[in-house]
């Protein structure tokens, strides 16, 4: 029989503690072994009992989640998920927390909290599982021994967006494009990737699995890091060279194209491999319009979503390439594109930045 998933879950709000603690402890492979007030109260518990994964939230009395999670970092890496308001003041303080390295964001509301984490518990006990098998102690040089969680086969695909391509696209220009898409693990990864971009790159359309609030604050920290530009999408926008577009939270982002421009279009829709924004719908649009003028990167995440997508780019003529699993956080999504023969190469985070530029 397995280990179990052993949780810590670190939340001044009673309501938080209670509702996860019954959540997590109906499912058999993780256990929350205890449930904590503020962090100093945790420190103490946890040099008893060390756990696998840590629910933390940000705002707390004492001593403040950031400082937490940066203390625990250098002291004892470990996994943390980030369970924090929706508020806006605290969007900031919580992208620092992820550049920290906390490796997801579970967002809460201020009011409906209960029912809202009823309605959220598949998505925590996925990302608890996910924080699991994640390499927290290095971004780049990493262990081999993550375990990838499962792959959900009850899902919508990009089907219900748009339909799929129809084969190898034959029009070249000289006009390239890069499309990325990442999960867990993937803002660590951009906000190492986006920086290292020239100010000349092909325009890029990005795919992070994040909460509706984050994405808008999450582009601008990318663009005030980057010498490339970096906004949130937005229904007409041009993608050119030296603009990177990050699918708002909440909508899919997609590419279409007119004369020799592409043009990005967001849409309200499903959610497609249980996810919204959904990489797989992005990397199709790409593969329609766009074939064998670009490139496709599928990087760190848990689950499947881009794989599917990965290999119709593949066959239209796109240039396609997965994050090995070395540099990768959580080796889901890359995993599976490899294993259904939709990257034609693997490479490791550091060699994205020259290598997606290549004409």
């Amino acid at each position: 029989m397995s280990r179990k998933i052993k949780v810590h879950i670190v939340d001044d709000s009673a309501v938080v503690r209670e509702v996860l603690t019954d959540l997590i402890g109906r499912v058999s492979d993780i256990q929350v072994i205890a449930a904590s007030p503020d962090p100093v109260f945790a420190l103490d518990k946890m040099n008893k009992q060390w756990p696998d994964v840590i629910v933390l939230d940000i705002e707390m009395p004492r001593m403040d989640g950031l400082t937490f999670l940066r203390k625990i970092m250098k002291e004892r890496p470990t996994p943390v998920i980030i369970c924090s308001s929706l508020a806006e003041e605290g969007m900031s303080v919580t992208l620092d927390a992820m550049a920290a390295g906390a490796v997801s964001i579970v967002a809460k509301p201020k009011v409906g909290l209960r029912n809202f984490l009823n309605e959220s518990s598949r998505q925590l006990i996925d990302e608890v599982r996910a924080a699991a098998g994640a390499r927290v102690s290095n971004l780049t040089a990493l262990d081999n021994d993550a375990v990838s969680p499962p792959v959900i086969t009850s899902k919508l695909t990009a089907d219900v967006m748009l339909s799929a391509p129809s084969g190898r696209n034959m029009f070249r220009t000289t006009e390239r494009i890069i499309a990325i898409g990442t999960s867990t693990g993937g803002t660590q990864a951009l906000e190492y990737l986006l920086p290292r971009m020239p100010r000349n790159c092909p325009g890029i359309a990005v795919v992070q699995h994040m909460p509706e609030a984050y994405t808008a604050s999450f582009a601008k920290r990318l663009n005030q890091i980057s010498q490339i530009e970096v906004k949130e999408a937005e229904s007409g926008d041009r993608l050119v060279p030296g603009l990177a577009l990050i699918a708002p939270g909440g909508k899919h982002l997609m590419l279409t194209r007119s004369g020799t421009q592409y043009i990005a279009e967001v849409k309200n829709g499903p959610l497609i491999s249980r996810h919204r924004p959904s990489v797989d719908v992005l990397f199709r649009s790409v593969a329609i319009c766009a074939g064998s003028n670009a490139t496709g990167a599928i990087l760190t995440g848990m689950g499947d979503d881009g794989a599917r997508g990965l290999g119709e780019m593949r066959s239209s003529g796109a240039r396609t390439i997965a994050q090995d699993e070395k540099s990768c956080i959580v080796f889901g999504m890359p995993k599976v594109a490899i294993e259904m023969g939709a990257a034609e190469r693997i490479l490791p985070l550091k060699d994205l930045p020259s290598i997606l530029c290549e004409p």
